[in-house]
């Protein structure tokens, strides 16, 4: 959640802002915010994410990290819970927990998961996308928006959506792994909704750590539907990205993840269970 902040400041500090602004680029009310990051030491422009997209692939779904700690760490951000049971979208600092069916709920401090990617969302982009017609074609306009193909970056898409499918996964068996666990879950659409995506760009260098390309959850206006973007048709929409310079991982100490064979790349295996079944339709 963002608050506004009214104050005065000297003549001479304005004039340094001004000037950081000019040379930087950046608002007034970003270099506001990172300096006061910096000065009580929290972390802006940082992703921190709990445990790898290989441990994830292997089944390894026993939860390590609360809602409550992951919190402590951003405000914006997605994963899913323990066992595989649901996606996770954190949204202007509230944990949501999207099950079968794309049934919405608030999930509680106590809630543990295995993999989530969180920050703390401060846009410096905004652009207007029109005439999206799938997926792809939505990732395509994202693609020139963003200035690298080498920095990770926060993504938030608002607007009203004439249709969007969605997955949500459920709870995986004892011994599954990724792609078999999501070889059963919950796929559904929404028709006429207005919602948000909530997400993440990450460069191909990154894919045995996380989730490479793109990673988008939706969560509705009114909080009831969510899940794990599949598909999307919308007319107009409104993008915010947010660059990130810093990438943390929390790496698990379950006996589970320190015994694991976690040298493989999972790129195949996320294919199949993260864009296997949008790419069977484009």
């Amino acid at each position: 959640m963002s608050r506004r902040l009214n104050c005065r400041v000297s003549q001479n500090l304005w004039n340094e802002l001004q000037a950081e602004a000019k040379r930087t680029g950046n608002s007034l009310s970003h270099i506001v915010q990172e300096k006061l990051g910096a000065a009580y030491d929290l972390e802006h422009h940082t992703i921190f994410q709990v445990s790898t997209s290989t441990a994830v692939t292997k089944g390894l779904f026993k939860g390590c990290t609360t809602v409550a700690d992951l919190k402590d760490h951003g405000d914006f951000g997605l994963g899913t819970f323990e066992d595989l049971d649901g996606e996770m979208i954190l949204f202007e600092g509230q944990a949501y927990q999207a099950r079968d069916g794309g049934i919405v709920s608030i999930a509680p401090e106590t809630a543990l998961t295995p993999f989530a990617t969180v920050t703390r969302f401060s846009p410096e982009h905004h652009s207007a996308l029109s005439a999206i017609e799938t997926q792809l074609q939505l990732e395509a306009c994202l693609d020139a928006l963003r200035p690298s193909d080498n920095t990770f970056v926060g993504i938030r898409i608002d607007g009203i959506f004439d249709r969007i499918e969605l997955r949500a996964a459920c709870k995986a068996a004892p011994g599954e792994d990724l792609v078999a666990a999501t070889s059963h879950q919950s796929e559904f659409a929404f028709e006429n909704i207005e919602g948000t995506l909530v997400g993440f760009w990450a460069p191909a260098y990154a894919k045995t750590l996380t989730i490479a390309g793109y990673h988008l959850h939706f969560i509705s206006k009114d909080r009831s539907k969510g899940g794990h973007l599949i598909d999307v048709t919308a007319q107009n929409l409104q993008a915010q990205l947010h660059l990130e310079t810093d990438f943390h991982v929390a790496v698990p100490e379950t006996e589970q993840f320190l015994a694991a064979d976690l040298n493989e790349d999972p790129s195949a295996d996320l294919q199949i269970a993260e864009h296997g079944h949008a790419n069977d339709r484009n």
